[in-house]
């Protein structure tokens, strides 16, 4: 095991990257759909229909192109979660094992988007945006063309807003790979090793804590173009085969809630 000067500048690169892919991650699925940039799908006299599309080979080699860049990152995101390969990491990386994870997804949605302004060497764009093929719908006509954008921004602000609740909630720390090299520093051990039996028969069913919320970014766009609609089916069938709570795990969810709720309902020492 590396020295803990070394692990705790590792552990913070990681960090960093992950930070960075995550705002861009933020910019590609929600500020560009709504607020300009890059179109999905272009203007109505340029558009083809589904059938058209399906027979042009531009459009089929962009689709082609671009479900790669996702089989990459549903790839890495899925073989490093299995037993096999974390038992691997977690020998020849040690405490690091985690944020070795999360560096590798960072670089995995890297390849599927703009890359990060951290890694300027790898400033290019690899999605392949489809403006001239079909629209699953589109909102075109007034009053749509005005509400429907506007709807669209509140519902995405709402569940990013979630989204970084939640993982604050589950232990952002943890998540990225921080506290598994602080415990080490300290000798303190495994976090996971101090949480119950119940939490890690939770962790070990609920791969994606914000599900729902991810669904709703991906989904509630003012035009699903077709390189929008590869990326929306795909994930979503990714994030529904990574699910698998029980009435047990929901049974535990809702007691820590109302633990939680109990806690910042307690009235503060001195008041």
């Amino acid at each position: 095991m590396a020295p803990a000067l070394l692990l705790v500048p590792a552990a913070l690169a990681s960090f960093v990257l992950a930070f960075g892919t995550g705002v861009e991650f933020v910019r590609f699925t929600s500020l560009r759909p709504l607020l300009g940039g890059i179109p999905e799908s272009g203007g109505p006299d340029v558009r083809q229909g589904w059938l058209v599309a399906l027979q042009d080979r531009n459009i089929l080699i962009s689709l082609a192109w671009d479900l790669g860049l996702l089989l990459l990152f549903v790839g890495q995101h899925s073989l490093m979660a299995t037993e096999t390969v974390k038992a691997w990491t977690s020998q020849y990386f040690g405490v690091l094992h985690r944020s070795l994870y999360v560096a590798c997804t960072a670089l995995a949605l890297q390849a599927a988007r703009i890359s990060s302004p951290f890694l300027p060497q790898l400033v290019m764009r690899y999605w392949e945006p489809i403006p001239r093929g079909p629209v699953l719908w589109e909102a075109r006509t007034e009053p749509w063309a005005t509400w429907v954008p506007l709807l669209c921004f509140v519902l995405h602000v709402i569940s990013w807003l979630l989204i970084f609740s939640i993982l604050l909630v589950f232990d952002y720390a943890e998540l990225m790979g921080l506290k598994q090299v602080y415990y080490h520093v300290l000798g303190l051990g495994e976090p996971l090793a101090l949480k119950s039996p119940r939490a890690l028969r939770l962790f070990s069913h609920l791969r994606h804590p914000v599900c729902v919320e991810l669904l709703t970014v991906l989904w509630v766009v003012p035009t699903l173009g077709t390189d929008r609609l590869l990326l929306a089916l795909l994930l979503t069938l990714y994030l529904g085969l990574a699910h698998g709570l029980d009435q047990q795990d929901l049974c535990y969810l809702q007691a820590q809630l109302q633990r939680k709720l109990h806690m910042l309902s307690r009235p503060q020492d001195g008041e």
